[in-house]
């Protein structure tokens, strides 16, 4: 039998690169898995269903949650996001280690539930370079973007709730960190089988 994989989970504030560094790890670590996220928001150009996100209609969403199919479920910005339950816990019991890309409503609902998940937030090395970030996305409206900012600030409250904070002042570093996490965490007692003979 698959030893049990590891329940990573990386958040942090909107623009802090969380994306691009999952998207990294995933091509670089085959032993790891990403769970998509269910969203009631619209497709940004360019995403696709059932591999950027899983999009729903709120009625759906809601279906899903009242049964229970849902490890963690959030609203942000007016919209709602889920991990559905299922495949995380199927690709972790064959032995992946699975990486969660979730809001911190999420992970602190998650980190009640898998208190031996590991913990992880990304941060931006300023809020200036967070508001260029998020500008350059050219996706949402000033509006939006000033919402984000102000969000970003009271996000930063909760870094202490995580067991790990990476700066993300270059990707390929911050790769390498998150990397470094996942060793240790890896090396730690409790998850090692140890026959010495």
């Amino acid at each position: 039998m698959a030893k049990k994989g590891l329940l990573i989970v990386i958040s942090g504030p909107s623009g802090a690169g969380k994306g691009t560094i999952c998207k990294q790890l995933l091509a670089e670590e085959s032993q790891l898995r990403y769970s998509i996220s269910a969203t009631t928001r619209p497709p940004r150009k360019g995403e696709t269903n059932g591999k950027d996100y899983i999009f729903l209609d709120e009625e759906q969403f809601m279906k899903m949650r009242d049964r229970g199919e849902f490890l963690e479920w959030a609203e942000v910005y007016g919209n709602f996001y889920g991990t559905p339950k299922k495949n995380v816990e199927e690709q972790l019991n064959q032995g992946y280690d699975v990486i969660l890309e979730i809001d911190i409503q999420g992970a602190l609902q998650i980190k009640r539930k898998f208190p031996e998940g590991v913990f992880i937030f990304i941060v931006p090395p300023s809020l200036e370079e967070l508001e260029s970030r998020i500008t350059k996305r050219g996706t949402d409206s000033q509006e939006v973007i000033a919402r984000r900012l102000n969000s970003a600030a009271k996000e930063l409250e909760y870094v202490c709730e995580y067991d790990y904070v990476v700066v993300n002042d270059e990707v390929d570093k911050a790769v390498q960190r998150v990397k470094a996490i996942i060793t240790a965490e890896k090396c730690r007692p409790h998850r090692r089988e140890i026959n010495i003979q």
